[in-house]
């Protein structure tokens, strides 16, 4: 070997060196900032954790347990309990829910399976996500004014007392506001499922309706419960609409078509009018049970998907 070609051989090793390094170097930063982005997350969701804790520390140690159980409500008489409002929460979003899933999958299937392209497919498809994107003060300002008369007169032929205001109001809002987040993620996990399964099924003389129930639902049931899931979160913390709709009533709802209210509306309603310590523990409390509630409820969620996709 040549001096000439010993010295090229040198050259280009040192090159690959320097890019083996440079390589490394990339990675280790890379590692870096995704590991400083995890516990960066973790710490936000402790910290509010811990914030809430301490706010509330002098309503547990004042109330302890029965405050979940109590259903008073008087700040005057320094009586304070979350039931009403932890049922009113519940209530409104899981009939939101039921609602809203029909109108969802419906939507996500129709746009994804029947009505790939189009200028109509554009249209719905916009006017899907425009829902997503209004401000939820708007949708309060259309309940009070379109659908609070039109619950008012349904309450009237049943024979409720004429409210107008109330769960059943406070749902319909929240399910109108829910629909495009799970309508959205069905639709995306619903071209996601392979086509050769759906020309299989079709190959065997199957019909559309007969895929879709047997092959396309259950190959993307993980990803539409994640979107049910995503949209129950998003009814479960909703706050302004609901506040405006709802009736702010502190009392445990009767029925559907009475007045209530939601664990984050009465914060909104009282938190800045609240006088004395016990009294503003008390609203951190019920921000703290919001809290620990949707952290069950999400991961209850993350189990279940778990358990669909291992069944898979």
């Amino acid at each position: 070997m040549t001096q000439a070609e010993i010295s090229c051989k040198d050259y280009r090793l040192k090159n690959l060196d320097k890019q083996g390094s440079s390589i490394t170097r990339k990675e280790t930063l890379f590692r870096f900032f995704l590991v400083t982005a995890a516990i960066t997350s973790v710490s936000i969701v402790m910290g509010i954790f811990i914030s809430l804790l301490f706010g509330s520390w002098k309503s547990i140690n004042e109330f302890g347990l029965n405050f979940i159980w109590s259903s008073a409500w008087n700040p005057a008489a320094r009586q304070f309990g979350a039931l009403p409002f932890i049922i009113g929460t519940l209530s409104t979003s899981f009939l939101a829910l039921l609602i809203s899933i029909p109108f969802s999958f419906a939507s996500a299937i129709y746009l994804s399976l029947y009505l790939k392209s189009g200028w109509l497919s554009g249209l719905l498809k916009f006017s899907v996500e425009l829902l997503a994107g209004i401000p939820s003060i708007i949708y309060g300002f259309w309940g009070l004014f379109v659908l609070v008369p039109i619950v008012r007169s349904i309450e009237i032929k049943l024979g409720f007392i004429p409210y107008g205001v109330g769960v059943a109001t406070a749902s319909i809002i929240l399910a109108i506001m829910i629909i495009p987040f799970a309508s959205s993620m069905a639709s995306e996990v619903i071209k996601l499922v392979p086509q050769d399964l759906k020309e299989a099924g079709f190959a065997m003389g199957a019909t559309r309706f007969e895929v879709i129930k047997n092959i396309i639902l259950p190959y993307a049931s993980g990803g539409i419960f994640s979107g049910i899931l995503l949209a129950f979160g998003r009814a479960f913390g909703e706050t302004m609409a609901v506040t405006m709709v709802i009736g702010n009533s502190n009392i445990i709802p009767k029925n559907i078509f009475s007045p209530a209210n939601s664990m984050a509306s009465v914060i909104a309603n009282e938190f800045t009018e609240a006088r004395g310590d016990l009294y503003l523990s008390s609203l951190i409390e019920i921000g703290l049970l919001l809290f620990i509630i949707s952290f069950i409820v999400n991961a209850i969620g993350n189990r279940i998907m778990k358990r669909m996709t291992v069944k898979k």
